[in-house]
C-alpha cells in the first residue's frame, strides 16, 4: 500500500498490523523534541489502563486526569487554558464524574456527557478518559485519526462528531476482528490511524511495505499501545 493512500479503506488487517507494528517507533518520531511526550504515553497507554482496571471500580483521579489532559496537549493542539481549569476541579468531583462515567457505558454518549460536566473536559478528554479504561468500547478522538475517516473533516469537537467517528471506528474494528479472528478494537484501530497519518508527515519510510513485509514483521518490535 502506498503511503500517501487512505489506511481508513484498507480492509486487509493484515496491513493494518504492519501499522499497529510501528506505532513505538512512529511516536518516538513524534517525541524527539518532547522527550515527556514519550513517558506520557507509555503512561497513558500502558500504566492508567492497569491502574484503572485493579481498581473495585473504574474511575480516575484528579492528578490522573492532570496528567491526563498534559498526554493531551503535547499530543495535539496545545491549549494552556485547559491545563487550569481541569486543575480547578475537586478531588471528589473527578472521581465521581469519572466513576459514574464508567458505569453508564456502554452508553458512550451519556458516559461522556457525565464527563463534561468536569471544568475543562470536553468529548475529546471525555473520550481519552474512556479509552484508558474501556478500550474495547471507546477510542480516543485524536484529530489525525477523526480526519481519517471519509467525511469528517474538518474536525469538530462536539459529541456528535465525535459519536459519528466512534460509529465509523467500531465498524472498522469488527470488520477487522472478523477478517482476521483476532481481537480489533476501536481504541486499536484509533491508533493505526493515528500512526498512519502522523507517520506520513514524519517518516513515511516506514510506511513503504512490501509484499513480504510479514517476513520481516518479527524484527521489529511488537509491544502493542
Amino acid at each position: 500500500m502506498a503511503a500517501g493512500s487512505g489506511l481508513f479503506h484498507c480492509g486487509d488487517p493484515k496491513k493494518w498490523q504492519r501499522v499497529s507494528d510501528i506505532y513505538w517507533e512512529v511516536m518516538a518520531a513524534k517525541a524527539a523534541k518532547q522527550k515527556r511526550l514519550l513517558e506520557l504515553d507509555k503512561w497513558c497507554q500502558e500504566e492508567l489502563p492497569a491502574i484503572m482496571a485493579a481498581r473495585p471500580h473504574k474511575s480516575l483521579t484528579l492528578e490522573e486526569l492532570k496528567k491526563l489532559m498534559e498526554w493531551k496537549l503535547m499530543r495535539g493542539k496545545f491549549r494552556p487554558r485547559l491545563k487550569q481549569l481541569v486543575s480547578g476541579n475537586s478531588a471528589s468531583a473527578v472521581e465521581r464524574c469519572s466513576g459514574r462515567a464508567f458505569l453508564l457505558l456502554p452508553d458512550v454518549c451519556a458516559a461522556i456527557e457525565e464527563l463534561c460536566q468536569l471544568k475543562g473536559v470536553g468529548p475529546a478528554t471525555a473520550s481519552a478518559v474512556l479509552s484508558a479504561g474501556a478500550p474495547d468500547m471507546v477510542a480516543f478522538m485524536a484529530d489525525e485519526a477523526v480526519e481519517s475517516v471519509p467525511g469528517l473533516s474538518p474536525v469538530q469537537y462536539n459529541a456528535k462528531h465525535y459519536l459519528r467517528y466512534l460509529g465509523a471506528l467500531q465498524l472498522k474494528a469488527e470488520a477487522l476482528s472478523k477478517a482476521s479472528e483476532e481481537e480489533w478494537t476501536p481504541h486499536r484501530v484509533e491508533l493505526c490511524l493515528w500512526t498512519w497519518n502522523v507517520a506520513q508527515k514524519l517518516c513515511p519510510k516506514l510506511l513503504e511495505f512490501s509484499d513480504d513485509e510479514e517476513e520481516n514483521l518479527p524484527k521489529r518490535q511488537k509491544t502493542r499501545p
